[in-house]
This record gives structure tokens, C-alpha cells and sequence, in this order.
């Protein structure tokens, strides 16, 4: 672990899971790809670690029981909260500036994110999307959104 951190983004990453969400795994890999530096999983404490492909034992977690817990955390950090959802009003995340300082916000698959969550970020961000169906799975939207802000932020030539 030590040997990420002295690699790691000012990018944190935070999933509700109010429901069995199967993709928290998938999120937690994908962050430690991307060195995030903590993934924050909101609501129930279990989640399905087999996606993690053993990623977890190498990516800071923290459990937060709350949205309004989550939120603070960012506050008292002074991350920015972006949620991550296709509702209407969303900024369009490929012409979207992310902040540097930030946490990304993901609902769960079906509902996506909740209305707390949404009235506690400062910009929500949606991903275009051209097919029938009405959203993309969430541990897929998650890596979407995190090589956005790769590519906004981080530096391109550290990358291996």
C-alpha cells in the first residue's frame, strides 16, 4: 500500500449501497487502477468483494452509514462533490471541467443516485449515451467518469 501512496490522485470515489450492489467490486478495482485515493461505499457495510479481483487489500476504503456522513467527509477535506447521473439539468462529462479536489458520487444500479446526494454535490454530470437502453451499468459509468478526470488531471507520462 505504501508504494500507491506516494502515487495517488486527490480523486476519491463514493458508491451508495442501500441495496446488494454487485458493483462495488468492479468500482474498487477500477479505482485502484486509476490510484484514487480512497473509495468510500455509503449505506450497508457488506458488499461483494469478488469484482475487487483482491484490489481491496491494496485501495483505501472507508464506510460512511450516511449520505449526509459521506458529504461531510468531503466538506471537512474540501472535496468537491460531483454526482455522477443522467438526470436532467446534468453537465455533459465530456465537456465537463472536473475539480481537481474531488469526490465522485455514484448511485446504485436501478435508482442511481439519491436525491440527498444529489442536493449535496455541486455539479451533477451525466455520460452520453446513444443506445435504447436508459443507463449503463454503474461500475462501467464509474470508470468512465474516473478516466475523465485521468485525463483532466493526472500526469499522463507517470502512467505505466
Amino acid at each position: 500500500v505504501a508504494d500507491i501512496d506516494s502515487r495517488r490522485h486527490e480523486l476519491h470515489i463514493a458508491i451508495e449501497n442501500f441495496e446488494n450492489d454487485a458493483n462495488i467490486g468492479t468500482v474498487v478495482r477500477t479505482a485502484n487502477a486509476f490510484a484514487v485515493d480512497t473509495v468510500h461505499i455509503v449505506g450497508r457495510k457488506r458488499w461483494n468483494r469478488r469484482g475487487a479481483m483482491v484490489t481491496d487489500r491494496y485501495q483505501h476504503l472507508e464506510h460512511h452509514k450516511t449520505v449526509a456522513e459521506v458529504l461531510d467527509y468531503a466538506a471537512e477535506r474540501d472535496l468537491a462533490v460531483v454526482a455522477v447521473d443522467n438526470t436532467p439539468g446534468s453537465v455533459p462529462l465530456e465537456t465537463a471541467e472536473l475539480p481537481r479536489r474531488c469526490l465522485l458520487l455514484f448511485g446504485q444500479e436501478g435508482p442511481g443516485v439519491t436525491e440527498e446526494a444529489q442536493r449535496g454535490a455541486q455539479m451533477t454530470v451525466s455520460i452520453a449515451q446513444f443506445g435504447s437502453t436508459r443507463s449503463i451499468n454503474a461500475g462501467v459509468a464509474a470508470g468512465i467518469a474516473m478516466h475523465a478526470w485521468i485525463r483532466q488531471h493526472a500526469d499522463l507520462s507517470q502512467a505505466w
